[in-house]
């Protein structure tokens, strides 16, 4: 496999694994153990993360906007209308809602990654994902933007922390907690991937450049960039699907998906 294909999949991958509920990290895993290769370091899906993440801001342009216009014009000029706080609150909360996956993440990343990073504990937790998502799967809640508590979002930042493990998926989790809090699916998934957004861009800060610094990654100019370029389409044709999805009530088939590849994984790579 050459290495411009090789950084081509691996983009792939994370682009269309990344906004669904079937874990990207966890892919990678996987893909690794396939073809028996080592991924090019955390520095590498950190900057593959980070074009999902403009992917994401793609697809929401329009609410960010919102969000950055209504923040602005409560900072300075004031402005307290009942539409202009439900935006100011839903921010606030999410930065509440970064809180856990943050500090949790800095404490045990090392050693989630050294003691959990294993292609078994793949396996085992899509298959966890699939029950958690089949469990929420006809659920319909009655919460919008502006019914999301803080409770709501502490919990909702539990979930993502939960999601440092591989094979469970981040947004999978986050989506699955506010659907049980009662939350509407299209504010379940706004809050699901607005929140994606600090987490995306704290790790890209500290740890992205380590990528152009690695003597091994830093002369991959050209296949880094195409798996960029790879990750950010993918994320945002598969987050409009992913979207389809929601609003057409099938979830299960997500289920189906974690059940089938964990039990492979469990069965023939553990």
């Amino acid at each position: 496999m050459t290495v411009w294909l090789f950084y081509t999949l691996l983009g792939l991958i994370q682009g269309f694994t990344e906004p669904i509920p079937i874990s990207s990290s966890g892919h990678l895993v996987i893909f690794q153990e396939l073809f028996n290769i080592d991924l090019p370091g955390l520095s590498f899906e950190v900057f593959v993360n980070f074009a999902s993440l403009l992917a994401v801001l793609t697809v929401y342009r329009k609410d960010v906007i919102r969000l950055i216009v209504s923040l602005w014009t409560f900072l300075f000029k004031k402005d307290r209308t009942d539409e202009t706080m439900v935006d100011v609150k839903f921010i606030g909360l999410l930065l509440v809602a970064t809180v856990p996956a943050g500090v949790l993440g800095v404490i045990f990343g090392d050693w989630i990654g050294e003691v959990l990073g294993g292609v078994a504990t793949v396996g085992y937790t899509l298959i966890i994902t699939g029950l958690a998502l089949w469990f929420i799967r006809n659920m319909r809640g009655n919460k919008g933007d502006g019914g999301i508590t803080l409770r709501d979002a502490v919990l909702i930042g539990l979930a993502q922390a939960v999601a440092l493990i591989p094979g469970i998926s981040r947004s999978g989790a986050t989506i699955v907690m506010a659907m049980l809090l009662g939350i509407k699916q299209e504010s379940a998934l706004r809050f699901s991937f607005f929140l994606f957004i600090p987490i995306s861009l704290g790790t890209m800060i500290l740890d992205g450049p380590a990528l152009f610094t690695n003597p091994e990654t830093r002369d991959l100019f050209g296949p880094l960039i195409l798996a960029f370029v790879a990750s950010y389409a993918l994320t945002a044709i598969s987050l409009k699907w992913f979207q389809h999805i929601m609003a057409k009530g099938e979830l299960k088939y997500f289920s189906y998906y974690c059940w089938i590849v964990g039990l492979l994984v469990v069965l023939f790579l553990a």
